[in-house]
């Protein structure tokens, strides 16, 4: 199960989805984001939509996994550049794994903030 859990979240850190290995050709991902919520089919249209979301390298400063029989929930924090200025996002992914493969992702994003969003949030935790 790991296998497949860590080709994805290298991925992420690489900003470089497409070709991970890390989905079934017939993954199913559930995202809930910002005002929305958005389903893909497929490993294709899976890591066309991640390509979006990590298209540039990044680090994780939370990664916290939790196994759990038949997959794993992920928490992150994720920090990046995007031309020049730093992001942020925190994400949490529910993985159901099937021998080597994620079969499906359901995520719930917080969204993406510049530093300054980042640290208002931080002041507002006083």
């Amino acid at each position: 199960m790991a296998g497949a859990v860590d080709r994805f979240l290298e991925a992420i850190e690489r900003g470089r989805i497409g070709g991970c290995g890390a989905y079934a050709p017939d993954a199913r991902l559930s995202a809930t984001v910002p005002n929305w919520r958005l389903h893909r089919q497929g490993r294709d249209e899976i890591e066309l939509e991640y390509s979006r979301w990590f298209a540039d390298p990044g680090r994780f400063d939370v990664l916290r996994r939790i196994p759990f029989e038949g997959g794993e929930v992920v928490e992150y924090v994720l920090s990046w550049e995007e031309q020049g200025v730093p992001h942020a996002a925190h994400h949490v992914h529910i993985l159901d794994v099937e021998g080597d493969a994620i079969i499906a992702d359901t995520v719930m994003c917080g969204g993406r903030w510049t530093a300054a969003q980042v640290a208002e949030m931080g002041a507002s935790h006083g």
